[in-house]
């Protein structure tokens, strides 16, 4: 039955017109955006893990600047211990020349004096963004972020490697620290003093004039001793920063991951969306002209009263 009033074939080309133009539409949204998971709408359980995702990787982002600053505060403790070791080496050197009896030994001692100043300088200059590592009041910590971490219950954790200041002649830093903060040279592993018959003396108080060749075989013992701990604490730092310098690269690749993973989960396959687009594009066409039948069926009523 035709009827002018209803027409069932232009009703069903205009819904199919309707759907699509809905499909048209998203498929130029993912085009346009590069995203097939834009909003919650598109898929609430993909956005909800892509979202919490980006907010994770934005923290390792934060970590990695930290574990840069962590980076070059170590770095700058492990280059004044390293410098400092040498100092040292040729305090020794002069206490080896100073054995020989015919060597004056306040002229030793002069340059003794200034390896010993060399060394007060290096340990004040060694500070980074406010902190100085060769410097330290004992027991006193300092630290450095290590990671970022999710817990299974949803909680976050930022993870530290702290650092713990030891002043004593087997301990970690230089120097000592006062209340205030200025450097204190009676303790630390150039501070701390040994006795040498009866007088105590330490690297940086050592004083070779008026010693006996015995006196300076301990002096010798003394400067060796601190040379040992030194070694060790810039081994420990060295050790560090190759920690720290792992957990850089490690934060980067599980950035890089993350992004790849979220990428899965919301990006648009362009190669995909772009067929659907031209696909889309044509059935439109198709759909258009099959409303334009439909609505012209009506016309064709005319014939039958002529």
């Amino acid at each position: 039955m035709t009827s002018i009033l209803t027409n069932d074939a232009a009703m069903s080309a205009l819904q199919t017109l309707r759907s699509i133009n809905n499909n048209l539409e998203n498929t130029q949204n993912r085009v346009s955006s590069g995203y097939r998971v834009a909003k919650a709408s598109d898929n609430a359980a993909y956005w909800s893990i892509a979202t919490t995702m980006r907010s994770d990787n934005s923290a390792l982002s934060a970590v990695s600047d930290a574990l840069g600053l962590g980076a070059a505060k170590v770095d700058t403790a492990y280059t004044a211990m390293d410098n400092s070791i040498s100092v040292v080496e040729q305090i020794k050197d002069k206490l080896v020349a100073a054995t020989e009896n015919s060597v004056d030994k306040a002229d030793v001692q002069e340059e003794i004096s200034q390896l010993q100043e060399q060394l007060e300088s290096i340990a004040q200059s060694a500070s980074f963004s406010g902190q100085n590592w060769m410097i330290g009041a004992n027991g006193a910590s300092a630290s450095v972020v290590s990671s970022f971490v999710r817990n299974n219950d949803g909680t976050v954790a930022v993870n530290s490697t702290s650092y713990t200041f030891d002043t004593g002649s087997a301990g970690n830093v230089m120097f000592g620290a006062n209340s205030d903060g200025t450097i204190d040279t009676s303790s630390g592993i150039l501070g701390t003093t040994q006795d040498i018959n009866g007088t105590a003396y330490s690297v940086f108080s050592l004083d070779i004039t008026n010693m006996t060749s015995g006196d300076i075989s301990l002096a010798m013992n003394l400067v060796q001793s601190a040379l040992n701990t030194m070694t060790s604490t810039a081994s420990q730092l060295g050790s560090l920063s190759t920690r720290i310098d792992l957990q850089t690269s490690f934060v980067s690749t599980l950035s890089d991951t993350i992004d790849s993973g979220v990428g899965k989960l919301v990006d648009a396959n362009m190669e995909e969306e772009s067929s659907k687009l031209s696909a889309l594009q044509t059935q439109q066409q198709l759909a258009i002209q099959s409303l334009q039948i439909a609505n012209n069926s009506a016309q064709n009523v005319l014939a039958l009263f002529k």
